[in-house]
């Protein structure tokens, strides 16, 4: 192992079992938003309680029952309880709920229980999963939610119970895509029917009016400043302080730069976070896509964080002929942005863009090198062997940082 992604013996150990002095010091380190500040002060203040533990289905199933006796009283029926194995870096169940809606009347529901393990490669808000994908229903396809344990009061953890969406991620005869839906090749087909609707959604979001909403998760950041940004460079610098094993000197270099070129905040929009094949889910005989899932890096902010992020190499592939990329296995790049302007009505700033691709390497480099390797060796995740193998990514993703930063000093 490189010297330089080995752990340091010792150097690190007291980030196991943090003190409330320390926890303290790394909150007044960082500018984050309060439910990011929320979300790490808890993940902190609760890392030296025990290993993750696998619930069994009838586990799960008995702090269900307790919440749905919460919301409805008696009268419901769980059944059908089955593991899902999509979303990995969260633990969720499939069921059944017949019940009785006071509106409605009697309801047979197909419902997914989304819950963190105590530690995640991610950590991500459930309140604020809830509250985007409520806030984009009607507007854009993606699951109805139902119900929300944000503090983990039935749960051992935070949880959201939202409705089942039907289809698939990637064309089930390809062998692309394995690693949660990068690289698919969609084929000609799919790509003529699907990448429409992809950008005619990623505009949607990110010019949905939000100046006058209320939001109870999401911090609203003022245009003209650079307050967008600095919430989520620090939101990455903190992580990187409470989870890391070593120094990585190119880490400082990335964030010094990005320190000085702070860009300035033009118009505020809603950013998925993480849109891209993989994370919707379509109809293979239609084309349709049926649900938008993932929003769980969701927040205000940015447009071009969500169009650096969806347009990195590993999202898409190129062509047979080696020539064309696709993005995110979809569209052209050579048409993205121009496409991107044209349905959205939004520009581009190429400044802004390179800002977020080293910003975005960054926080790849955070998960994989950091909070990667603190959470597998405090035993906090039910994937173990799965972020052993990401780790692999970080040279790859240190050397475009790197060729990043070499082009945009």
């Amino acid at each position: 192992m490189n010297a330089s992604l080995a752990p340091q013996a010792g150097a690190f150990d007291h980030l196991d079992h943090p003190s409330p002095e320390a926890i303290d010091r790394l909150r007044a380190a960082f500018q984050t938003e309060r439910e990011t500040d929320e979300l790490l002060t808890r993940k902190l203040q609760r890392r030296s309680g025990p290993p993750y533990r696998r619930q069994t289905l009838d586990e799960l199933t008995q702090f269900l029952h307790a919440m749905l006796t919460h919301e409805l009283g008696s009268g419901f029926e769980i059944s059908g309880q089955g593991w899902f194995t999509g979303g990995v870096s969260k633990i969720q169940m499939g069921f059944t709920l017949d019940w009785t809606d006071p509106v409605q009347g009697a309801r047979r529901e197909h419902l997914v229980v989304r819950m963190d393990p105590s530690e995640s490669l991610n950590v991500t808000s459930r309140a604020r999963e809830f509250e985007l994908i409520r806030l984009f229903e009607g507007r854009l396809p993606v699951p109805k939610v139902f119900w929300l344990d944000p503090d983990g009061r039935f749960f051992p953890e935070p949880a959201l119970i939202y409705a089942f969406a039907a289809g698939v991620t990637k064309p089930r005869q390809t062998a692309t895509g394995k690693v949660s839906g990068l690289g698919t090749v969609f084929g000609e087909r799919l790509r003529g029917l699907l990448a429409p609707q992809f950008m005619q959604h990623l505009a949607l979001i990110h010019t949905l009016d939000v100046s006058g909403g209320s939001f109870t998760s999401l911090d609203m950041p003022e245009t003209g400043t650079s307050m967008a940004m600095r919430w989520q460079l620090d939101r990455a610098r903190r992580i990187w302080e409470e989870d890391r094993g070593h120094d990585y000197p190119l880490l400082e270099v990335a964030v010094n730069w990005l320190e000085r070129n702070l860009p300035v905040l033009d118009r505020v929009s809603v950013v998925h976070g993480d849109f891209r094949s993989g994370n919707f889910l379509f109809d293979e005989s239609s084309g349709h896509i049926n649900a938008w899932l993932d929003w769980e890096r969701g927040h205000l902010g940015d447009r071009h964080r969500d169009l650096a992020w969806l347009t990195q190499w590993p999202m898409g592939h190129f062509d047979e002929d080696g020539k064309t990329y696709y993005v995110c296995g979809l569209i052209a790049l050579d048409r993205f942005y121009d496409e991107y302007q044209r349905i959205s009505g939004l520009t581009v700033d190429a400044k802004r863009l390179a800002w977020w691709r080293i910003l975005n390497a960054c926080q790849i480099l955070v998960s994989t090198l950091a909070t990667n390797y603190r959470v597998a060796r405090l035993g906090k995740s039910h994937q173990d062997i799965l972020l052993t193998r990401v780790r692999g990514v970080a040279p790859s993703v240190a050397l475009d940082l790197a060729h990043l930063l070499e082009e945009h000093a």
